[in-house]
C-alpha cells in the first residue's frame, strides 16, 4: 500500500513507525463514531467535539452516527457486529458498556467481550441533591434524618435501572437508610418535582445540577464519586462523609468491535490521547462536569468497565430494577 508522506510524519508523531504497512496506512477513509443515543445530549456533543479535533491528528474525517434506542443497546448492538476494522466505533458509557446487561433480558451483545477497549474519555459525577426544605446539611444529617422519618423521604430518579437510580440504591445498601425509589421518565421532570418538594432527594450528574445550586434552588450535599468534582470543589464526597468507598459515576469510553487489530487500537488510543491533552479541549470538558481517568490506555478502560460490572451486579441484583 502507498504510505504519504504526511502519514508517515503522523506515525512518526505518534511513535508507531514499527506498524506493519497495513496498519500504518489505516486510516484511509471515513471513520464513523456511532453514539448509541439522541442528537442534541451530552454524549452526543462530547462526540462531535473529539470527532472535529481528532481529524487533524489521524489525517482523515470523523463522522457521527446516532443510532439511539432500547436504552443505548441499538447502537451498541450495531457497533458489536461491524467489521473490526477501526472504521466503526463507538462512544459508549456505563448503560452499554457495563450495566445494561443485568436491565435487559436476550442481550445481543456482551458489554465485555464484544468490544475493543479503545481509551476511556472521563466519568461524570452525581450530585447528592436535596430540597431546600430538607433540614439537612450534609450526607451524615440525612441519613439521621432519614432514619428518624421512616418513610417520609423519596428520592426521584430518571428511570428506573438509571444511573440516578442505582445511586440512590446502593446509598441505601450502604448507609442502611430506606430512602423510597419515585423513577420519573427523564432527569427535567425528576428535577421538577425535586424543586416542587413533591420529593425530597435526587442523585442527579453534575451538568444537570449545576445550574439549580448556582441558583441557589437545591442544596448539594455530596458528589458521588471517588474524589471532589472540579466542577464543585467545595463540595466533599460521600467517603469523606463516612460512607466508605461510594463511588457512583457515568464513565465514557470509546470501544471498537471486538477483533479490531492491536496496531489500529493503538493508533486510534495515541490519536484520542492527543485530543484529550489539548488544553482547550481538557477546559471544554471540565466545563461540562468531566474528570479525567487515572489512565487513558486500552488496558485501563477494559479494567474499569470490568470493574464497574461487578459494582453494578450487585445493586441491581438488590434492587430488582429492570428497564422501563
Amino acid at each position: 500500500m502507498a504510505f504519504s508522506r504526511r502519514k508517515a510524519m503522523l506515525a512518526c508523531a505518534l511513535g508507531l513507525t514499527t506498524l506493519p504497512v497495513w496498519a500504518q496506512d489505516y486510516p484511509n477513509r471515513t471513520i464513523t463514531m456511532v453514539i448509541p443515543y439522541s442528537a442534541g445530549g451530552p454524549t452526543d456533543a462530547m462526540a462531535r467535539m473529539l470527532a472535529t479535533a481528532i481529524r487533524p491528528v489521524l489525517d482523515q474525517t470523523m463522522i457521527v452516527e446516532n443510532k439511539a434506542g432500547g436504552g443505548s443497546n441499538i447502537g451498541a448492538e450495531y457497533v458489536a457486529r461491524a467489521q473490526p476494522d477501526g472504521y466503526t466505533l463507538m462512544l459508549g458509557t456505563s448503560a452499554p458498556l457495563a450495566i445494561n446487561q443485568y436491565l435487559y433480558a436476550n442481550l445481543k451483545y456482551d458489554p465485555l467481550k464484544s468490544f475493543a477497549p479503545v481509551i476511556q474519555v472521563g466519568y461524570l459525577p452525581n450530585v447528592l441533591l436535596v430540597n431546600p426544605s430538607v433540614p439537612a446539611k450534609n450526607a451524615r444529617e440525612l441519613i439521621a434524618y432519614t432514619k428518624a422519618n421512616p418513610g417520609k423521604v423519596s428520592f426521584a430518579s430518571s428511570g428506573s435501572g438509571a444511573s440516578s437510580h442505582l445511586a440512590g440504591v446502593m446509598f441505601n445498601m450502604q448507609t442502611g437508610t430506606d430512602i423510597l425509589h419515585v423513577p420519573y421518565k427523564g432527569t427535567g421532570p425528576a428535577l421538577n418535582d425535586l424543586l416542587g418538594g413533591q420529593v425530597q432527594v435526587a442523585f442527579t450528574d453534575v451538568l444537570s445540577a449545576l445550574p439549580f445550586l448556582e441558583a441557589g434552588k437545591l442544596r448539594a450535599l455530596a458528589v458521588t464519586s471517588a474524589k471532589r468534582s472540579r466542577a464543585l470543589p467545595d463540595v466533599p464526597t460521600l467517603d469523606e462523609q463516612g460512607v466508605k468507598g461510594f463511588d457512583a459515576s457515568v464513565f465514557f469510553g470509546v470501544v471498537a468491535p471486538a477483533g479490531t487489530p492491536k496496531p489500529v487500537v493503538a493508533k486510534l488510543n495515541a490519536a484520542f490521547l492527543k485530543v484529550l491533552e489539548d488544553p482547550e479541549i481538557k477546559a471544554r470538558l471540565q466545563k461540562q462536569g468531566l474528570e479525567a481517568p487515572a489512565q487513558h490506555t486500552p488496558e485501563a478502560l477494559a479494567a474499569y468497565a470490568q470493574a464497574e460490572t461487578n459494582k453494578w451486579r450487585a445493586v441491581i441484583k438488590a434492587s430488582g430494577a429492570k428497564a422501563d
